[in-house]
């Protein structure tokens, strides 16, 4: 089993943590972790792009002349695709993109990337995050004793407000309960932070 240290706000060691081999001792699987990844931009997607089809286009539906003795070439209504301001043909419209990938799948997942995580040394497990302000200034500072210097992801219970206020301004910062880890989110940031509580919520729910 991976044994993790864990460390206070001031980066010194308070004690350990075991893991659990299926989640954090995973084999890297790129081919699982595309497809969830693929999965979970198909479900951010809007699906609200559209074009004007010749029946939503302005524009009178009589027939501009007549049909023949004038030389040119036959026309039925100013909104058909062939003029100017008409109708587009076969253009985007609303749809639903988003798909329910199996839930063995996105927790394959997400396991390959938490032993990966662990690894490289990305992953620190907090005894909690317990911040005494509110402040975005103090909570830099916090962050700055242990050296990150790239997008780090907080995986914390979500009942912590002073956490909550003091990260929200922070384009390099995360902050996300244990339900909310992601494959997307994990790979986006380069450092992944649990608090002891939330590792072993996490631990336990991919376990199963």
């Amino acid at each position: 089993m991976p044994v993790v240290k864990v460390k206070n706000l001031k980066n010194e060691e308070v004690g350990e943590v075991e893991l659990s081999d299926k989640v954090f001792g995973a084999a890297l699987n790129k081919s699982l972790i595309y497809e969830a990844v693929k999965g979970y931009l198909a479900n951010q997607r809007a699906g609200t792009s559209a074009t004007k089809t010749r029946g939503d286009v302005r524009g009178s539906g009589k027939k501009l002349w007549k049909q023949k003795g004038t030389g040119r070439a036959r026309i039925a209504s100013l909104r058909s695709p062939l003029w100017k301001g008409g109708g587009n043909v076969h253009g985007p419209q609303p749809r639903d993109w988003s798909y329910e990938l199996p839930k063995k799948m996105r927790r394959g997942a997400i396991r390959s990337v938490l032993s990966e995580r662990l690894r490289e040394g990305g992953l620190l497990v907090l005894e909690n995050f317990e911040l005494q302000s509110h402040k975005t200034k103090d909570f830099a500072a916090t962050l700055a004793t242990f050296g990150f210097d790239k997008r780090i992801l907080i995986v914390a219970e979500m009942d912590n407000d002073n956490l909550a206020l003091s990260s929200r301004n922070l384009p390099n910062v995360t902050y996300i309960s244990p339900n909310g880890v992601n494959v997307y989110a994990l790979l986006t940031h380069e450092y992944v932070a649990f608090t002891k509580a939330a590792v072993s919520q996490l631990d336990k729910q991919l376990n199963q």
